[in-house]
């Protein structure tokens, strides 16, 4: 018989296991939305789409865990449009919506940064930026700019934008890292001394801070770095409740 895992354990271990209590964020982390206390099936994926719902719906799922979760800091105060849709849908169903943002970035364990540094195998010899994001390295070999694109672009399976210093013939030492959106993190990773700084998308005053520090910056698409955590998180709720956790890539473009 499949196991269950009582709503309010869950949100208790989750809130311990990810420290959320010491992690500020400019959304609510934790359970955002109150659906049915056993759970037996929990639907994983990166955002709390509509697609993602119905999806959780269609398997008979009793709970969504997601990076990006329902509602952020300076949404509207109203429940209207798209917003209604996927609330109406979540609430009829009894979903309960479980939503995990910085404290999945910066975990040290499941976290989307030391996934996807484990993904790419670069060593992670530690962490800058003012909330110790930046994940900074060094390469055991220098490697071409080129050849480390082609194979970010294997890993991810998504075809990385370059800016700042693009030689492809550069050599890379040192490689430094953020998930997501977080181009502005490029200054940090070139006063750590790195030659490459990867993150999910770009902005244009980045690009010239790049330029104008020497750095190599590479976009890797904000869905296509944030899907680890999520995976790793939902192994870690199946291995310790013994309840079914099943991960859907519905976006991978960006």
């Amino acid at each position: 018989m499949q196991q269950t895992v009582d709503r309010e354990v869950l949100e208790r271990d989750l809130a311990e296991f990810l420290d959320i209590a010491r992690t500020p964020d400019y959304c609510p982390n934790g359970l955002q939305v109150e659906g049915k206390r056993d759970i037996q099936r929990i639907v994983a994926g990166v955002t709390a789409s509509r697609a993602l719902i119905e999806l959780a719906i269609e398997q008979g799922a009793q709970a969504i865990l997601v990076h990006h979760g329902l509602m952020w800091k300076g949404d509207p105060q109203v429940v209207r449009g798209f917003r209604k849709q996927r609330l109406e849908l979540a609430l009829a169903a009894g979903l309960n919506v479980f939503a995990y943002h910085l404290p999945l970035d910066k975990h040290p364990e499941v976290g989307n940064n030391i996934q996807l540094g484990r993904m790419l195998g670069w060593p992670s010899d530690r962490a800058v930026g003012d909330k110790g994001l930046v994940h900074v390295g060094a390469l055991q070999q220098p490697q071409r700019l080129g050849d480390l694109l082609a194979y970010v672009e294997t890993v991810l399976g998504r075809k990385p934008d370059i800016q700042g210093v693009s030689d492809p013939d550069r050599l890379v030492r040192t490689v430094a890292w953020c998930t997501g959106g977080a181009p502005g993190y490029v200054e940090d990773a070139a006063l750590a001394g790195a030659d490459l700084y990867l993150t999910g998308e770009l902005s244009e005053p980045s690009v010239h801070v790049a330029l104008e520090t020497g750095v190599s910056l590479v976009g890797a698409g904000h869905h296509a770095t944030e899907r680890c955590g999520v995976q790793a998180l939902g192994s870690w709720i199946a291995q310790r409740h013994g309840v079914q956790v099943t991960f859907h890539d519905l976006f991978v473009t960006v």
